[in-house]
């Protein structure tokens, strides 16, 4: 799910004067935190000489400056192939990432445009943005081939039986909470659903993925700004890296196109996909077969309620409904899912 869609925990000013320095980006007017960004930070920055996206790369999993300049290297060349992003500038000393106070950050244009979800966007806008993806992923392996590309082994489909701990874990920690509140309720509701789920579709665990190339790594809406209704700039950069090029398409689609009572639109979805399908060269088989995988990904994911009971961190509850809900549904429509993404 998308884990960059709630506003990040209130932080300190960043550091300013030695940051605009590097850059030689002119004197801070104004810089107003970014209310989206769950595990990294961002600020809307005005100076005397114009207007940026300083962002702070917080998270410790994707905060290493080699791996930083890497995917800045990789935007601008796809920029250079005139796929819509947003490179960052180059600081006076030939570097795109400063360092200061031992944490890492990055100057960006300011990039004028509005989020959109699927419900949002037209069919025909449905398609463009399962081409948008598919040119990504086509743009990467032409200006990644030597940027130490391995021969990425996917992961196995999770384990039931881990699974089965974990809901049990997760139901003991709900039980916990005096007095129960609506969440509770209906973590514990899903909670016992899915472990029914599983226990009848046990047998359907997927095999390793297929096909791998580099990917972006969290393509949601919450990462990609619309201006006049096309794409103005992909942004968020951080999990770029070698995965199941067809998986990435099937999660992007799960996320913008789930609707609030946890089902998919259908139509868009194969609007997306067929176009995805086409600039990518992907097959219906490989996308049915990521469809598998991500719907197995999904039945035995919790993690907004690790966060809620195990972090005491309550930002993702808003998606908890739609994203618990989706797994029932996809399940009993597995079929027409399929249809969609392969068909």
């Amino acid at each position: 799910m998308p884990r960059s869609s709630v506003p990040p925990p209130v932080s300190c000013a960043p550091p300013l004067g030695a940051l605009l320095r590097q850059y030689s980006a002119g004197s801070a007017l104004t810089c107003e935190p970014v209310e989206e960004g769950l595990l990294n930070r961002g600020y809307r920055l005005c100076t005397t000489r114009g207007r940026y996206f300083l962002k702070h790369h917080f998270d410790p999993e994707t905060a290493d400056p080699v791996a930083i300049a890497r995917q800045h290297r990789a935007t601008q060349r796809l920029a250079d192939l005139g796929v819509p992003v947003a490179p960052p500038l180059t600081g006076t000393d030939g570097r795109t990432v400063a360092v200061v106070g031992g944490h890492a950050y990055a100057l960006h244009p300011w990039v004028d445009g509005r989020h959109r979800h699927g419900g949002q966007l037209t069919t025909e806008q449905c398609a463009r943005l399962g081409a948008l993806l598919g040119v990504v992923h086509a743009s990467l392996e032409q200006v990644m081939p030597t940027e130490g590309r391995g021969p990425a082994k996917p992961a196995d489909g999770a384990d039931p039986a881990d699974t089965f701990a974990l809901i049990d874990h997760l139901l003991a920690q709900v039980r916990r909470h005096r007095p129960p509140d609506a969440f509770d309720e209906l973590a514990r509701h899903r909670l016992l659903e899915r472990r029914a789920l599983l226990e009848r579709h046990a047998d359907r665990r997927p095999p390793r993925g297929g096909s791998v190339g580099w990917v972006h790594g969290d393509f949601h809406p919450f990462n990609l700004l619309y201006r006049d209704g096309e794409p103005a700039a992909i942004v968020d950069w951080d999990r770029l890296g070698v995965q199941p090029r067809a998986e990435e398409a099937v999660r992007a689609a799960v996320i913008f196109f789930v609707q609030p009572v946890g089902t998919l639109d259908l139509a868009k979805v194969r609007a997306y996909a067929r176009a995805y399908r086409r600039t990518a060269g992907a097959t219906p088989s490989e996308l049915a077969a990521a469809v598998h995988r991500v719907w197995w990904e999904r039945l035995n994911d919790f993690w907004i309620l690790r966060w809620h009971y195990e972090r005491g961190d309550t930002r993702a509850d808003p998606q908890f409904p739609a994203a618990s809900a989706l797994a029932v549904w996809w399940t009993r429509e597995y079929e027409s899912v399929c249809e969609a993404f392969a068909g």
